[in-house]
């Protein structure tokens, strides 16, 4: 896909939001037909979706949080995967900063992994539209707020100069890793919008435009994906995961996304950092939807 051909589809792919249809998924994690002869070697990247955010403790003295128990580590358990290293950090950008993407993939002990990986996935791309941001502006504000806020952060030029960026950083996984299949992970809607269970203290119309947020980085990263592919020659996939999320939203009856707020020592209501990220289930259909997306017997070397 070319640059041009990036530029129309975001305002075409903007218009069709209201129209997106989302169906119930499956989130047990598939099983090969027949065991491995060897594990595949594995390495993720990313931010917090990757580096494990709701599925355990949350310890912010870390200069790169993780929490165990996340897909990654799902993943690396199912007797088929050799995990050799989670790179991750929560709260990270492609670029600039110690937990960077690209800081990850400049460490040495990172590097040598990729040298040896045949699969890496990758969440990353909502930190730098600030996405964060624009659920606390969201939760906090009014709904012109929050439309302001979504509608800034989603830009045709903002979504543009993502898509590049991401499609950069796949490349240069693909440099660091040339033996391996990149799995690029989208993010799941957080909010049900339709019908939901439970009552949030977030204006309906907020959560609609949350959503529509979060719609459009996927466009993003999946146009990054296929600009990668065509323009680089990256050996990319990206796996929409909202239809395995549809009915598991954080105000469902049953959530794939954790939700916590507590009273600080001031009086002040305050949400738990884990919040908005998947669950322990919610990891758990991450690593269905990883694992479903690639044949694991055709990526090991021989």
């Amino acid at each position: 896909m070319g640059i041009a051909a990036l530029r129309r589809r975001i305002p075409a792919f903007a218009a069709g939001l209201a129209s997106l249809a989302i169906a119930l998924g499956a989130a047990a994690i598939p099983a090969e037909a027949a065991p491995q002869a060897r594990d595949v070697d594995y390495v993720a990247l990313g931010d917090s979706y990757t580096a494990g955010i709701g599925a355990g403790p949350y310890d912010a003295t870390e200069t790169c949080i993780q929490t165990s128990g996340g897909y990654v580590d799902m993943v690396g358990k199912t007797g088929r995967v050799d995990l050799l290293v989670n790179a991750a950090c929560s709260g990270a950008e492609l670029a600039g900063g110690p937990t960077s993407v690209a800081a990850q993939l400049s460490d040495p002990k990172t590097l040598a992994a990729l040298s040896d990986a045949e699969l890496v996935s990758i969440t990353a791309g909502a930190n730098d539209l600030g996405f964060a941001q624009i659920i606390g502006i969201c939760a906090t504000l009014s709904p012109t707020d929050c439309e302001n806020a979504v509608r800034a952060a989603t830009s045709e030029a903002s979504l543009h100069a993502l898509t590049l960026a991401l499609a950069g950083t796949y490349k240069a996984i693909q440099a660091a890793a040339p033996d391996a299949k990149i799995v690029v992970l989208g993010y799941p809607l957080l909010f049900d919008t339709t019908d939901p269970a439970v009552t949030l203290p977030i204006p309906l119309a907020s959560q609609k435009l949350i959503n529509f947020g979060t719609i459009a980085i996927n466009g993003a990263i999946e146009d990054a994906v296929s600009f990668a592919n065509n323009k680089y020659g990256t050996n990319a996939v990206y796996v929409d995961v909202t239809n395995r999320f549809a009915g598991h939203e954080v105000n469902s009856g049953d959530p794939w996304i954790f939700f916590a707020a507590y009273v600080n020592a001031t009086g002040t209501v305050q949400l738990d950092p884990r919040s908005f990220h998947p669950n322990e289930d919610g990891h758990r259909a991450y690593a269905s939807a990883l694992l479903a997306s690639v044949k694991l017997g055709q990526l090991v070397r021989s």
